[in-house]
């Protein structure tokens, strides 16, 4: 958000980085716990009837033509930015009350607060109440998040990244203790009263519901890939070295460009890209018995973990990388210090126009997605939100209906001169345009945005070509159309998963464990007692109810 979060820079710059969290102890057993002792702690799974009987009613609102229609999941693509803009909320949202304290996960330099900061002075003018952001670093966003819920004190809006929500052990419980029941309100056709919030996609809309109701806006995702492995191609040209097409050559190449002497290492993170080059499921799979295999009983996994290692092991990997969980993999790739890591899409634009002003020569590309030996990869992803928005509880009627027209203008789609301010800010103030039109940020515009009102609201995903990411859009959009059908079925493709407390609970140190069996901190041979411990101590039972949440369902 990732993450990334404009476009995504502002939508998913960062943002897909799975970052630790050790946080099952403030839900597991604090406050919240007290408030349903027992409810969730075994998981729950909300039939797809059940969800759909709770959703906004679907209304799309473009408002231009697409010169690249997306298809299902893929957004759509404009060639131009558009010269004539339209206003596409009229009522002003606010009316006037106290500041709406926000809080939401920013991987940048922080922006000046609420008033010392013009954009956000410029935008709640328009809005007609203060939004008071709170941004904090999304790679410590865990850990304020939990002391947050732990302590029951939340802020009017609050953005949660959808990695965040399945680590942390009941989080259903403090969904239903803290936040607002927003069903009522956007159910079927009420969503009509919020008509950008009834145009995010539906798929994304069923991951919102907890206990069968409505809790959150979706952030939608800008493309269902979970991750990309994004190489220097300009530097890559320039040394006349052709993209790797197998894992085999991903690893000369890497012996190739790795020179410690010049300060470049091949590779910062890959193990994900390298498991679906390898071909393993990214959770589960159905076995030809129906029932379901994880992926660390995937011989798929192992292979793909003894690959990676073998690049930590020759010392192929940056060594921030080996020695954190948080290495900035992105000013390392900046800067030409790793050639090839692992991000989100949506950290692609922002950083590719970012890094043509320094170095105009700069090109990032998605590396080709390829198989080993002869089989097939698997693409991870599903439309599963990028974030959540939730709505503090016992707010009032009215100043819920408040927020959600705030929240509706934060929707506001690609076209208006709502979705320019939310997104460049002020012309001339934030922004200038090029010749074609297309704003471009201003050092201003840089340092005092920070998505304070794009993560908090959800917005139909668009890729736009601008002046200095002209192949932009058709890169994006062309390299989804070319890998959709490798992306891997979702089993559990609108049903609402809360899960159990044990597996939560084992996520993180169970990727702890992998993570030391990749750094040679731990043999190879280890990876059997990890799954053992894994499948003992909460990977059986979420098996069980995984297997149970697909019969209930018919599948």
């Amino acid at each position: 958000m990732k993450p990334s979060l404009p476009g995504a820079s502002t939508d998913r710059r960062t943002l897909l980085r799975l970052i630790g969290l050790g946080a099952t102890a403030t839900l597991g057993g604090g406050a919240l716990a007290a408030c349903s002792k027992e409810a969730g702690s075994k998981g729950t799974a909300t039939k797809a009837d059940a969800i759909r009987s709770v959703l906004p009613t679907y209304k799309p609102a473009e408002l231009l033509k697409p010169d690249i229609p997306g298809e299902g999941p893929i957004p759509n693509g404009y060639l131009s930015y558009p010269r004539e803009l339209v206003d596409a909320v009229t009522e002003q949202p606010g009316r006037g009350g106290p500041a709406i304290r926000t809080m939401s996960p920013w991987w940048g330099p922080t922006p000046p607060t609420l008033g010392k900061n013009s954009y956000l002075a410029a935008v709640n003018a328009k809005l007609g109440v203060d939004v008071d952001p709170s941004l904090q670093d999304g790679n410590l966003y865990a850990d304020k998040l939990n002391a947050m819920l732990g302590a029951r004190d939340v802020p009017d809006i609050l953005s949660v990244p959808n990695w965040e929500v399945d680590k942390i052990a009941r989080f259903s419980d403090a969904v239903k203790a803290l936040f607002e029941d927003l069903t009522d309100h956007l159910k079927g056709d009420a969503a009509a009263n919020y008509p950008y919030l009834a145009s995010l996609s539906t798929g994304a809309w069923e991951y919102s519901v907890w206990g069968g109701r409505l809790h959150a806006v979706p952030f939608p995702t800008d493309g269902p890939f979970a991750w990309a492995l994004f190489h220097r191609k300009d530097l890559l040209d320039r040394a006349g070295l052709a993209a790797p097409t197998s894992p085999d050559e991903l690893y000369q190449l890497g012996k190739q460009v790795t020179d410690p002497a010049k300060g470049v290492w091949a590779f910062g993170s890959v193990f994900d890209m390298v498991q679906q080059f390898f071909g393993c499921q990214q959770t589960w799979r159905k076995r030809p018995d129906g029932g379901l295999e994880h992926k660390f009983e995937n011989p798929a996994f192992a292979a793909a973990l003894e690959f990676t290692a073998k690049l930590f092991k020759e010392g192929l990997v940056h060594p921030d990388t080996v020695a954190s969980k948080g290495a900035d993999e992105k000013q390392l790739f900046k800067a030409g210090k790793i050639l090839m890591y692992q991000d989100g899409l949506g950290a692609w634009q922002g950083m590719q126009s970012e890094q043509t002003k320094v170095l105009p020569s700069f090109e990032m590309q998605p590396l080709p997605v390829f198989g080993t030996g002869g089989s097939q990869p698997v693409i991870w992803g599903s439309e599963k939100p990028i974030f959540f928005t939730f709505v503090k509880k016992g707010l009032g009627k009215d100043r819920v209906e408040e927020l959600l027209r705030v929240l509706n203008w934060c929707a506001a789609p690609f076209g208006s001169r709502e979705f320019e301010l939310r997104e460049y800010g002020v012309e001339g103030k934030h922004f200038t345009r090029a010749a074609d039109g297309s704003p471009a940020a201003t050092e201003l515009g840089r340092k005092e945005m920070g998505a304070q009102y794009t993560h908090i609201g959800g917005r139909v995903p668009v890729k736009v070509r601008s002046a200095d990411t002209p192949n932009f859009a058709q890169d994006y959009i062309g390299y989804y159309q070319k890998n959709i059908a490798q992306l891997e079925k979702d089993l559990f493709a609108g049903i609402k998963l809360e899960l159990p407390a044990n597996w939560s609970k084992i996520i993180q140190p169970t990727d702890d464990k992998i993570r030391d069996i990749l750094r040679g901190r731990r043999p190879l041979s280890d990876l059997e007692a990890v799954r053992k411990e894994f499948l003992a101590t909460g990977g059986e039972e979420g098996r069980a109810f995984h297997e149970k949440a697909l019969a209930d369902n018919g599948r």
